[in-house]
């Protein structure tokens, strides 16, 4: 399942989002949009928003921690 997150390093949610993926043993790919424009360009076209955290899980965009359409995507059993 490919998943990727769009954050900051000072993103307060972000940090959040990805120990929650990981916890649950969830690859995925960090791209910090504060140090690559060309990521940031994309997470706005993807999402509409310029605020992170965004993940992307197989095509299908999440704005912000939804923790349970993130659970619901990746068919996690808690």
């Amino acid at each position: 399942m490919k998943v990727k997150v769009f954050s900051t390093s000072m993103c307060p949610y972000c940090v959040t989002l990805k120990e929650f993926l990981k916890e649950y043993n969830v690859e995925f790919e960090d791209i910090d949009v504060s140090q690559d424009r060309v990521a940031l360009d994309e997470m706005v076209e993807k999402s509409g928003q310029m605020g992170v955290p965004v993940i992307e899980i197989e095509g299908k965009i999440i704005v912000g921690f939804d923790r349970e359409k993130i659970i619901k995507l990746l068919n996690i059993k808690e």
